[in-house]
């Protein structure tokens, strides 16, 4: 048996219930894991307000940490008493055991902590996708400008440092001053809060009139029209989230008159669809951590018991950085 935390139908926080689950034996591409740490994330509040629509009942969570316990035919990357950590579909995280598909989990260098391995998976795979995989015409180069919509949050932190390690002149966005300092102390070039300042007005400032080649957007509604205007021509926008809301329909037609922009919407799940690439990013991430060229910054814990907490706090924008349920 194993608590978990499921909801049976859409809403708020106070839909999910801490419930008792029968694990049963890894079949043929599954693994069983006892979790170590568990991670938190804004696509997890997608699922369980039904912006993003499940079956009913659903075990929510998409990244965590532990110790495979068992392995089923055809598994070959790993083995029983394995240090691991995962981002992975179908969703089912919020739990103390688990058994799941073993094509996204993979091993965790001993030089990586449990709580850091569940904190980081969809966070910097979402990073490494964005920066490495998701890029302007021409690609980028040491020098360029990008802009980077809530940077201080979990992804946010990671791009910051990365970026720098890369030679982008990142700009972040935040919505208070504290957060702002946060990303900048992060790698952060230029920081603007959207609460107080124009930020498209701001852009052009910094980029001296011009715009940047790409803007990663995972706020959405909010944010979509400014930033469609940070642009230089053939930029691109790369949506990644909804945070305040779906971006609403637009005129194709309105892409051509800001400069034959581009528009995309990315999600994690297309990039890691097959084993290679998967471990391929993977690698990468661990890499850019054990190197320090990234730290990962856990400033929220909670215990299973205060996951509705955690979730209010997430949508309420309190949150910094990563936030783990530990176990």
């Amino acid at each position: 048996m194993s608590r978990a935390v499921r909801i049976d139908r859409h809403g708020g926080p106070e839909e999910m219930k801490i419930v008792d689950v029968q694990v049963g034996d890894p079949g043929p591409g599954e693994i069983r894991i006892r979790h170590k740490a568990v991670g938190l994330n804004f696509i997890d509040v997608y699922q369980r307000t039904g912006l993003y629509q499940l079956p009913m009942p659903l075990q929510l969570g998409m990244e965590a940490s532990g110790i495979v316990e068992a392995v089923g035919p055809g598994v070959t990357h790993l083995k029983a008493g394995d240090r691991a950590a995962y981002a992975s579909q179908p969703p089912g995280s919020y739990c103390e055991v688990r058994v799941m598909p073993a094509k996204c989990v993979c091993r965790l260098p001993d030089a990586i902590d449990f709580d850091t391995g569940a904190a980081m998976m969809l966070k910097g795979l979402t990073a490494q996708y964005l920066l490495k995989r998701t890029l302007p015409q021409g690609g980028l180069q040491a020098g360029d400008f990008v802009l980077f919509h809530a940077a201080a949050g979990g992804v946010g932190l990671i791009a910051c440092q990365w970026a720098r390690a890369l030679g982008l002149q990142l700009i972040g966005t935040a919505g208070s001053d504290a957060k702002c300092e946060l990303a900048k102390a992060h790698g952060a070039a230029h920081v603007i809060n959207y609460a107080t300042e124009d930020f498209a007005a701001r852009v052009k400032e910094i980029t001296g009139g011009q715009g940047v080649k790409v803007v990663y957007d995972s706020v959405g509604k909010d944010t979509w029209d400014k930033s469609l205007d940070c642009l230089r021509p053939f930029g691109l926008m790369a949506s990644f989230g909804n945070a305040s809301g779906p971006v609403p329909p637009f005129a194709p037609g309105m892409l051509g008159n800001k400069g034959s922009l581009y528009v995309t919407r990315q999600t994690l799940f297309s990039h890691i669809a097959t084993r290679e690439t998967t471990q391929a990013m993977a690698d990468d991430l661990f890499e850019a951590v054990t190197s320090g060229k990234v730290t990962i910054r856990i400033d929220q814990r909670f215990p299973l018991e205060q996951v509705q907490q955690a979730h209010r706090d997430l949508e309420s924008r309190k949150t910094t950085g990563c936030t783990i349920l530990t176990l």
